[in-house]
């Protein structure tokens, strides 16, 4: 049985009965290891993406219905919001720990919080950035619109070249030297921890999310109910 009518955007967990799924109109739901059922968000606002240090500190963000931002936050017993950094649309969540986060917003915003408050990073560009994926605090990376992606050092956001044209949706990687991103007309690009290079993925489908077990065992979702599945 369906426990919501709603899209749902993101998906994340702690383990197999631990599992968080948020979307529009401020649904989120919880699986515990033998069903789903909905939590009460205390919002309206439509969520984007989710994330949690540890099964009581969990984060969602999202946009509100005046175009602006929502970050919440779940602390084992309810959901809470949060003071966003700036007034940017969120689209992404994503962390080292509970004093170490990070979201993603439009026109290159990015926001950090740590552990206290949040607050808006520079990143060096202007365009609209839909996913972070890292290693440590020092070793972030961010992608988005005109195919950029962004690198964070533990100091400053630096652009890294990766070509020209369409947009990446979506990045996961097993080490610093073993990242892969996904996007618009079949692209697959791969980190060797020095260069950004293509892989031949053989489809021309929009490609939006990437994630794997090891670098033997990737897999790609895209349009058209498209599923790829490929090793190093």
């Amino acid at each position: 049985m369906s426990v919501t009518s709603y899209p749902l955007h993101d998906i994340w967990g702690t383990s197999s009965s631990d599992i968080y799924a948020v979307g529009d109109v401020g649904s989120i739901l919880h699986y515990d290891g033998a069903g789903w059922s909905a939590m009460t968000s205390g919002t309206t606002d439509d969520l984007r993406g989710v994330w949690g240090a540890s099964p009581i500190d969990v984060y969602a963000v999202g946009i509100n219905k005046f175009g602006g931002s929502t970050i919440l936050h779940y602390d084992g017993t309810g959901w809470s919001e949060m003071t966003p950094a700036g007034m940017g649309r969120y689209s992404s969540v994503w962390g080292t720990s509970s004093s170490d986060v990070y979201a993603l917003a439009v026109a290159g915003q990015i926001s950090h919080y740590d552990g206290t408050s949040w607050s808006a990073m520079a990143s060096g560009t202007g365009v609209e950035l839909h996913s972070l994926w890292g290693t440590s605090s020092s070793d972030v990376y961010a992608v988005g619109d005109e195919r950029t992606i962004l690198h964070y050092d533990g100091t400053s956001w630096n652009t890294i070249t990766s070509g020209t044209g369409g947009s990446l949706y979506s990045l996961w990687g097993t080490s610093s030297s073993d990242v892969y991103a996904v996007g618009t007309s079949g692209t697959i690009l791969h980190y060797d921890g020095a260069d950004w290079s293509e892989m031949t993925s053989g489809r021309s489908e929009w490609l939006y999310a990437v994630w794997g077990t090891s670098s033997g065992d990737v897999y790609v979702v895209g349009e058209q109910g498209i599923l790829l599945r490929g090793s190093r």
